[in-house]
């Protein structure tokens, strides 16, 4: 198995709602949601990868750092790197059904626990969304991290009591899906959070919280108020809201708020080993992949998905390597230029 394997079967699965583009940026599917493009112009999902590119590393080579350190702690997982899969569900609309939502699940989150690390699983106005990806969790002994729209509060705990009985780590709600319109039309409705309505799913679960979908430091620091877990730096691959800016622009201002305080999470252009090591210099303690990795599942199933997490992990070695970085729990922000 190989990258150019792996992009040339899943082009021709995708079907045209991912036409694999030589950089994956949201120009070409500018607009194209349902599908895997941005919301509106595209604006957010373009300024999520050009944010990260304007990310200089500095080369450095007199040093020590031999064999760095890729090893992630995060929930009490001991992972191999700081990389988990994102959550991605509603295969059949957005993926024009190159695989079932059943492929694709176990896809990730088999892929993910061969490589060494942990994928989430999505949800949907079709309640299979929700299941078909505990499902998938259930094969692998609970390990995968559920990931719950921004449901009713008592929906959220009664599904996160169900994350809970099946062994998962951790679960979380991605609070930026808040005006999913197909969420509301199907009658399950979503939307914001309170703070005393996250503290109340806080104190009604047993297992760590994450909310995802955190673009400032306020809404950083009401997660920590309401004693979340975990946040994710967010803009929900720029299919939520328009013109908001790139992950990499507002992770430091979030990581000074709540850094320390709770786990920091980030996602959004990641398509390198190096785009990690930014991200983790930015202020993240580990990083989402979403796009990438669903290009992997379709192309080449738990096999492809396993393949690229360790095509990142041998760029995120090198990137290491060639700034001096010893350990991905410690990176110094003068690594960036």
């Amino acid at each position: 198995m190989d990258i150019i394997s792996i992009k040339t079967a899943a082009k021709e699965k995708f079907q045209g709602a991912c036409r694999l583009c030589p950089v994956c940026n949201g120009i070409v599917c500018a607009g194209e949601v349902p599908g895997m493009g941005g919301l509106g112009t595209g604006a957010a999902f373009r300024h999520n990868v050009e944010a990260l590119a304007d990310c200089r590393l500095n080369l450095r080579t007199i040093h020590s750092v031999k064999n760095p350190d890729m090893s992630c702690r995060i929930f009490g997982l001991e992972l191999t790197l700081p990389i988990i899969a994102a959550a991605i569900g509603g295969i059949a609309m957005n993926m024009k059904g190159a695989l079932t939502e059943e492929e694709y699940d176990t896809a990730i989150v088999s892929g993910c626990r061969k490589a060494g690390t942990i994928g989430m699983t999505g949800d949907g106005p079709n309640p299979a969304v929700f299941s078909t990806g505990m499902v998938a969790i259930g094969k692998e002994q609970g390990w995968g991290i559920p990931i719950i729209k921004p449901r009713e509060t008592d929906k959220i705990v009664e599904l996160a009591k169900q994350v809970a009985a099946a062994g998962c780590p951790a679960f979380g709600i991605d609070i930026d899906a808040a005006a999913l319109v197909n969420m509301t039309n199907a009658g399950q409705p979503v939307g914001p959070k309170t703070i005393q309505e996250l503290e109340y799913i806080k104190n009604h679960t047993t297992i760590p919280f994450i909310v995802k979908g955190i673009m400032t430091p306020d809404d950083a620091e009401a997660c920590w108020q309401a004693g979340v877990d975990a946040i994710v730096v967010s803009n929900h691959g720029g299919r939520a809201l328009d013109y908001t800016p790139g992950t990499a622009e507002v992770l430091p201002y979030i990581a000074e708020a709540v850094k320390g305080k709770m786990t920091v999470l980030v996602d959004g252009g990641i398509r390198s080993g190096a785009d990690v090591l930014k991200m983790l210099a930015l202020g993240a303690d580990a990083v989402l992949l979403g796009r990438p990795l669903a290009i992997a599942a379709v192309g080449g199933g738990a096999d492809g998905v396993e393949f690229m997490i360790n095509k990142y992990r041998a760029e995120l070695s090198a990137a290491m390597t060639l700034t001096g970085t010893a350990q991905t729990n410690d990176v110094p922000v003068e690594i960036l230029w």
